[in-house]
C-alpha cells in the first residue's frame, strides 16, 4: 500500500527542497500570519510600510518575506527557476496570474451592479430571482473571500487583455513546466450579466424538470436516478403549450432519448439543447400560470454581441492549451455565476477533451448539490465518450455566500457544517476514483491541504488499483503552504502541483493580502507544520555544527 511508503511527518522529506534561510522565512511568515491583529490590519500595515520605506525598500521587503513565501516571480522569465527546481523533486506547477486591480468597495459595487444589471431591467425594472439579481451590499465580490483572485468588468477591451494574459499563462506554462496547467476565470473573460442570466434559467429548466417528476411521485430522488416517464411528460409539456403532443413525439424519438420509456436529466438536458437556441433558452416554464415566460424581454445587440465574445475567448484559450499541450483549470466562481460556468466548461469539455483531457471543471464540495452536478457531469462524459476532467476543492466563498442568502432571503447553497463538506469530498471523489477503474477516460486533481483527504484518496487508489503512473489522480496544494504533503508524493512519484501565483509585486499584493488571511485560520490548526519546520531547521542547524567541529 503506498501509504506505507510515504511518510507526511518526515520533515527532511517534507522540505528537502528548500535551504536553510527559506526555513526560517517559512516560519517567520507562516507565524505572522497567526497574529490577529497584523492580519485584520495587513492592508493598512503595508501602506505605512510603504510611505516609511519608500517604493523601492518596500518591495524589497516583500520580496524577503511574504512576497517569497507566497508568489513565484514577477514574470514567466522570473518563476523559472522555482518551478524547474520543484520539478527536481516531482512537484509540476498550475500557473496563476494573481494581478488583481486595487479597487475600493465603492469602486467595485458600481462595476459590478453595471455589468451585472441589463438594459432590459433598467428600462423595464424586470427582476430575476433573488439569488440571480445583483445586489449593491454583496457588489464587492472581494468581502468574506479568502483564496480566490477577484474581476470586475470594465469593457470588452479589458476582457482582451485578461484574455491575453491568460495566454501568456498557457504559454509560459508550456515553456517551463512538464504536464503543466493554466488557470482562468470566466468572470475575467466577459460581462457577469449573462452568467447570472444563463445560471437563472439553467437552474429554472432542471427545477421544472424536478417538478414534474415530484408530478410523476418521484419527489427526492438523486439526480441520475429521477426518470420522467414520456407518456406523462409529453401531457403536461403539452398541456403548458411547451410543445404539442406530435412535437414532443418527435423530440423523443431520438436514438438517446427515451428508449425505454423514460427521460432522464441528461435526456431533458440534450432535448433542450438540441430544439432551441441559446437566446431562445432564455425562455424558462412556469408550473404555476402553464406558460413559457421570458426570462428577460430581449438582449439589446451589444448584449448579444458580448455573450458571444466571451464564448469566443474561451475558445481561442482552449485552442491554445491545445497547441502548447496544457491543460486548462477553470476555476470555481460564487454559486449564482456557477451553473452558467460549469455549463460552459462542459462545452468545452465536449469539444477539446476528444482524446485527453485538456480542460478541468472545478467543483466545490461545500455545495449541497455538488454531488449530483458531479455524477451528472460524470455520466454525460461517458455516454458521450469524452474524457472527463475535474478539481475537487472545498471552496472559497462561503462566509460571503452564507451572509448573502440570510441577507437577501434564498436558500442557504453550502453544507451546514465542515464535516458535511468533507463528507462531500470524499463522495464526490470516491465516486470518480470509481469512475476511473471502470473507465479510464475520467481525471481528478484532488486539491486539498487535508492530509486525512490525502490518505483517504492513496488508500482508495491502492484498493481500486490505480496507479500513480497512470496520471490519472493528480493532487494540489498552493505555493507556500503545505509542503509536507506536497514533496514527500512528489518523490513517491505521485502527479501533486503546486498553484503558482506570479506577477509584479504591487498588483499581486491584494492576493498577498487574501493569503494572510487565509492562513491565519489555517495555521493556528497546522501546529504540524510548523513542528515540522523547527524540527528541519533544527537539524540543519546540529549538522552545520558538527561539519565546523
Amino acid at each position: 500500500m503506498w501509504l506505507d511508503h510515504i511518510n507526511f511527518g518526515d520533515p527532511r522529506e517534507a522540505f528537502r527542497s528548500k535551504s536553510s534561510a527559506e526555513l526560517v522565512r517559512s516560519l517567520v511568515v507562516l507565524g505572522l500570519c497567526t497574529v490577529e491583529p497584523l492580519v485584520q490590519r495587513n492592508q493598512e500595515l503595508m501602506s505605512l510600510s510603504r510611505k516609511i520605506l519608500g517604493q523601492q525598500l518596500f518591495e524589497k521587503l516583500m520580496k524577503m518575506t511574504f512576497y517569497a513565501q507566497f508568489v513565484a516571480g514577477e514574470d514567466q522569465e522570473a518563476i523559472k527557476p522555482l518551478i524547474q527546481r520543484n520539478q527536481s523533486f516531482g512537484v509540476g506547477s498550475v500557473l496563476d496570474y494573481s494581478v488583481e486591480e486595487d479597487l475600493t468597495t465603492e469602486e467595485a459595487e458600481r462595476k459590478e451592479v453595471e455589468s451585472c444589471t441589463s438594459a432590459a431591467e433598467k428600462e423595464m425594472g424586470e427582476q430575476r430571482e433573488k439569488q440571480y439579481r445583483v445586489h449593491r451590499g454583496f457588489g464587492d465580490r472581494r468581502g468574506g473571500v479568502i483564496s480566490a483572485r477577484t474581476y470586475f468588468y470594465a469593457d470588452e477591451a479589458k476582457c482582451d487583455q485578461h484574455m491575453e494574459t491568460f495566454l501568456r499563462s498557457i504559454e509560459a506554462s508550456g515553456g517551463v513546466c512538464e504536464d503543466g496547467f493554466s488557470a482562468i476565470k470566466l468572470t475575467a473573460l466577459g460581462r457577469p450579466q449573462f452568467l447570472l442570466q444563463f445560471s437563472e434559467v439553467l437552474v429554472k429548466w432542471r427545477r421544472f424538470f424536478h417538478q414534474m417528476a415530484a408530478e410523476q411521485g418521484k419527489a427526492g430522488l438523486a439526480a441520475l436516478e429521477t426518470k420522467l416517464e414520456v407518456k406523462k411528460l409529453q401531457e403536461t409539456l403539452a398541456k403548458l403549450g411547451i410543445a404539442t403532443k406530435i412535437e414532443s413525439e418527435d423530440w423523443f424519438t431520438g436514438e438517446n432519448l427515451g428508449v425505454s420509456g423514460t427521460v432522464d436529466l441528461l435526456d431533458w438536458n440534450s432535448m433542450i439543447d438540441s430544439r432551441m437556441k441559446l437566446s431562445e433558452l432564455l425562455l424558462v416554464p412556469n408550473l404555476q400560470t402553464g406558460q413559457l415566460e421570458p426570462l428577460l424581454s430581449h438582449f439589446t445587440e451589444e448584449e448579444d454581441l458580448q455573450m458571444k465574445r466571451m464564448l469566443q475567448r474561451m475558445d481561442v484559450l482552449a485552442k491554445k492549451a491545445m497547441e502548447t499541450g496544457v491543460r486548462l483549470m477553470v476555476d470555481a466562481e460564487q454559486s449564482y455565476f456557477q451553473p452558467a460556468i460549469s455549463r460552459l466548461t462542459l462545452e468545452m469539455q465536449r469539444r477539446f477533451n476528444v482524446n485527453k483531457a485538456v480542460i478541468f471543471n472545478t467543483y466545490q464540495c461545500y455545495l449541497k448539490e455538488a454531488y449530483d452536478n458531479v455524477t451528472v457531469d460524470v455520466e454525460l462524459s461517458r455516454r458521450e465518450g469524452w474524457h472527463f476532467g475535474a478539481k475537487l476543492v472545498r471552496g472559497a466563498y462561503m462566509e460571503q455566500e452564507r451572509n448573502r442568502a440570510a441577507q437577501i432571503g434564498y436558500e442557504d447553497p453550502i453544507n451546514a457544517t465542515y464535516e458535511n463538506t468533507s463528507e462531500m469530498y470524499n463522495r464526490c471523489l470516491d465516486y470518480i476514483l470509481e469512475e476511473i477503474k471502470h473507465n479510464r477516460k475520467a481525471n481528478v486533481m484532488v486539491a486539498s491541504h487535508n492530509e486525512d483527504t490525502v490518505k483517504f484518496t492513496l488508500r482508495r487508489m491502492t484498493e481500486l488499483e490505480i496507479h500513480p503512473s497512470e496520471k490519472k489522480v493528480y493532487f494540489g496544494q498552493l505555493l507556500g503552504m503545505c509542503d509536507q504533503i506536497t514533496f514527500p508524493l512528489g518523490q513517491a512519484g505521485f502527479p501533486v502541483y503546486k498553484y503558482v501565483p506570479y506577477g509584479p509585486v504591487n498588483e499581486v499584493l491584494p492576493y498577498l493580502s487574501r493569503r494572510a488571511q487565509e492562513n491565519r485560520g489555517f495555521m493556528k490548526r497546522a501546529n504540524r507544520e510548523r513542528d515540522l519546520l523547527w524540527r528541519r531547521l533544527d537539524s540543519g542547524f546540529r549538522g552545520t555544527r558538527v561539519k565546523f567541529i
